[in-house]
C-alpha cells in the first residue's frame, strides 16, 4: 500500500498551505473581529478560493469545484494543521445541505443551502419521537395537506439545538392508510410559528443541549417537502448516512486520544505520573491501537471513495467503532482523574481536550453514553453490519415478537 501522494497533489498541498498562510490567522483590524464574524469572513474567503463548499454550485454559494475526495482530504489536513475554520459545522451543514442536494427542488436549494452554509440559519432535526427511536418508521406524528399548508400535529424528542433553531426538516406521517415506511415525507418547518412549543430537557451534565418539541397544528407550506410525498423514508436515508460519517470520523477519535495522553501526562497514580503506571501505559497502548486500526480503515474508506466505489458497511463500522473507543476514552478518564470525578459535570466545561479540568472529563464520560443512540443505536449498527454485510440471518428474538 502506497500512501503517499502524487506530485501533482503535493503541488496542491503547497498552494493550499499559501492561502493559509496569507488569510489566517486574520490581520490588522480585522483580527479584532469576535470569533463568529472572523471565522464567517475568513469562510467566505476560502469558497471563493475554492477550498470550501466545494461540492455546492456557485448558484448556491458554494465554489463548485470537480469532486476530488484527495483535495477534499488535503484541504482538511492543511486547515486542521493550521487550526483555521474548516467547513461550517451543525446539523445544517452537515446534514441537511447533502439531502437537499441529493433531493431537493431547485427553489428549496437556492433558498436555504447559502445561508445554511454561512451560518445565517440555523437548523434542527425532528426524527426521533417518544415511542420511536430504534424502530424510526413507527412515528406518530401527522402532516394533513390542507389547500396550500401543511398542517402538523405530534411530538418530537431528543431533538438537538431546536431551542435556538430556526428551521427544522422533519419526518412525518403523511399516509396513515399505508405500510409504516411508504407513509412517511420529509418537511422543511419554520420554528418561529405559534403551535410549536419547545421544552429543553436536563441532561445529567446540567446543560439542555436535547428537547421536546410539541406541535399543535403547526403550519408549513405545501412545496416544503423533500422529495415525493410518501417518499420521506428514502430521503431519511441520505440524512442518516451523512449523520453517521460526521459522528464516525477518525479525527475525533485522534482527537480524544491526544487528550487523554496529555492527560494521563498530567495525573499521577502511586505517587507518580500516571504515564509511569504500567497498567495505565498498557491501556494507553491499546488505545493508541485502536486510533491506528481506525485511522487505516479511514484510508479504505478514502480510497473507495477516489474510485467511485460504494464503501458499504464500512460506514457503520466505523460509526460503531467511534462509539465504542469513546466508552473506553471515558473509562480510562475517570480512572485517571480519581477523586475529581466526584465532583460531578460542568454545563460550562464543553468537551474533553476543549478545556481544562476535570468537568471536562466527566461531561465525555457522560456524553459517550449518549453517543450509542446518536445516529442510530450501536446494536441497530450491529444487526446492518451482521444482516447486510455478513449476510447472517434475522435475529430470531426480532423474528419472533412480529
Amino acid at each position: 500500500m502506497d500512501l503517499r501522494y502524487t506530485d501533482e497533489y503535493e503541488a496542491f498541498r503547497t498552494e493550499v498551505k499559501g492561502f493559509l498562510d496569507g488569510h489566517w490567522p486574520l490581520k490588522g483590524d480585522e483580527a479584532k473581529l469576535d470569533l463568529e464574524q472572523g471565522h464567517a469572513l475568513f469562510r467566505q474567503r476560502a469558497i471563493e478560493a475554492g477550498y470550501l463548499a466545494r461540492r455546492i454550485p456557485k448558484v448556491y454559494g458554494g465554489s463548485e469545484q470537480e469532486p476530488d475526495v484527495l483535495k477534499a482530504t488535503i484541504i482538511s489536513e492543511e486547515f486542521a494543521r493550521a487550526a483555521a475554520p474548516g467547513e461550517a459545522m451543525g446539523l445544517g451543514p452537515n446534514l441537511l445541505v447533502p439531502t437537499l442536494l441529493d433531493h431537493g427542488d431547485q427553489w428549496q436549494k437556492e433558498k436555504f443551502i447559502g445561508p445554511t452554509m454561512r451560518g445565517e440559519i440555523r437548523w434542527c432535526q425532528g426524527y426521533s419521537e417518544p415511542g420511536s427511536g430504534s424502530d424510526l418508521a413507527s412515528l406518530q406524528t401527522r402532516a394533513e395537506l390542507q389547500g396550500d399548508e401543511w398542517v402538523i400535529n405530534g411530538q418530537k424528542i431528543w431533538t438537538s439545538g431546536a431551542q435556538a433553531a430556526d428551521y427544522m426538516f422533519c419526518l412525518c406521517r403523511t399516509e396513515p392508510d399505508v405500510s409504516k415506511h411508504a407513509g412517511i415525507s420529509y418537511l422543511l418547518i419554520d420554528m418561529k410559528q405559534p403551535g410549536i412549543e419547545v421544552r429543553p430537557l436536563k441532561q445529567m451534565t446540567g446543560d439542555s443541549h436535547f428537547n421536546e418539541v410539541f406541535f399543535s397544528d403547526a403550519k408549513t407550506p405545501a412545496d416544503w417537502i423533500v422529495g415525493e410525498r410518501g417518499q420521506g423514508w428514502i430521503v431519511s436515508r441520505s440524512t442518516l448516512k451523512h449523520e453517521r460519517n460526521m459522528i464516525g470520523n477518525a479525527s475525533r477519535t485522534e482527537g480524544l486520544f491526544r487528550s487523554v495522553l496529555k492527560l494521563a501526562q498530567r495525573s499521577r497514580v502511586g505517587g507518580r505520573p500516571a504515564i509511569e503506571d504500567p497498567a495505565i501505559r498498557r491501556r494507553l497502548a491499546e488505545l493508541e491501537g485502536y486510533v491506528m486500526a481506525h485511522k487505516y480503515s479511514g484510508y479504505r474508506l478514502l480510497t473507495h471513495s477516489a474510485r467511485g466505489q460504494d464503501p458499504g458497511i464500512m460506514q457503520s463500522m466505523n460509526k460503531l467503532f467511534t462509539t465504542n473507543f469513546g466508552h473506553e476514552i471515558a473509562k480510562l478518564s475517570l480512572d485517571l482523574i480519581g477523586d475529581g470525578g466526584l465532583v460531578g459535570p460542568s454545563a460550562r466545561a464543553g468537551l474533553a481536550g476543549a478545556v481544562s479540568g476535570t468537568g471536562a472529563w466527566v461531561n465525555q464520560y457522560m456524553g459517550s453514553l449518549g453517543s450509542a443512540i446518536a445516529g442510530g443505536t450501536a446494536n441497530i449498527q450491529r444487526n446492518i453490519i451482521a444482516e447486510r454485510g455478513l449476510g447472517l440471518p434475522r435475529d430470531r428474538a426480532a423474528e419472533t415478537s412480529k
